[in-house]
């Protein structure tokens, strides 16, 4: 008898990508709660990884970006899940370090300090 050894319903089922994408949707729901008008049009993008840099471009591996809005396109928050990954332990980390980057790039949006959108900002 084949079949899947945890039931895909159970936090074990669940595939790493799908984990990451719990902790940005609870990152982002948290600042929603006081942003919600500016984040109203947001679009929230998780990639694998950052695209390859440009020759003579930054060397650091970025753990997000923000885009802001241009003619026919929304603002973006994105958010790559491996270098977070590789940058933290699974738990409490990985979600502190997530949250930290969605602020940072929220912060980054809408022009304002991180500790500005979430007073708590890199005190978890």
């Amino acid at each position: 008898m084949r079949g899947p050894l945890v039931p895909s319903d159970l936090p074990l089922g669940r595939t790493r990508a799908e984990g990451f994408e719990d902790l940005v949707i609870d990152a982002v729901e948290r600042i929603e709660r006081r942003w919600e008008d500016a984040m109203a049009s947001v679009q929230v993008v998780i990639e694998d990884v950052p695209p390859e840099p440009e020759p003579g471009d930054e060397v650091a591996v970025p753990l997000g970006r923000a885009e802001p809005a241009a003619p026919g396109r929304s603002a973006a928050l994105v958010v790559y899940r491996r270098p977070i990954e590789g940058r933290s332990a699974p738990g409490p980390a990985r979600a502190a370090l997530v949250l930290d980057v969605v602020i940072e790039e929220v912060a980054d949006l809408l022009g304002l300090e991180p500790s500005t959108v979430d007073p708590d900002y890199g005190s978890e």
